[in-house]
């Protein structure tokens, strides 16, 4: 037996729509149904789903942290910063490939905003 995938990442947040804020409408997550104390979202056009759950958040700098593709890291960056997330690390090209950000969401849960760097040719993790 072994993974097979990921299918999901829980999020605890303090205010489902202050989280909504971000997740939705800056990083584009679509809604796709609400439940309770929880909002599941999805990736458009993937598998992936983001459980936004309201319960109190445990918040660190330092444990796991989620990483999304997006087309661009800049610009998004710059929405997520507007929709109430903190910039950690500012936009930059990493040695493995990829431009990267790194945020915290209102609640203060660490994640990356990814794309292939320029000159991979959409690649990342080659040299």
């Amino acid at each position: 037996m072994t993974v097979r995938g990921l299918r999901r990442i829980i999020v605890s947040v303090s205010e489902i729509d202050r989280a909504l804020g971000l997740y939705r409408d800056a990083l584009g997550f679509a809604e796709k149904y609400r439940a309770g104390e929880t909002v599941m979202l999805g990736v458009p056009d993937g598998d992936l789903e983001l459980l936004l759950h309201r319960r109190p958040p445990t918040p660190g700098l330092s444990g796991v942290a989620a990483s999304y593709l997006v087309d661009n890291v800049d610009a998004l960056t710059a929405a997520a910063e507007k929709a109430g997330a903190s910039v950690v690390d500012a936009p930059a090209d990493q040695p493995w490939g990829e431009r990267q950000a790194v945020l915290t969401d209102p609640d203060g849960h660490v994640f990356c905003l990814v794309s292939p760097a320029a000159g991979t040719g959409g690649t990342p993790w080659t040299s």
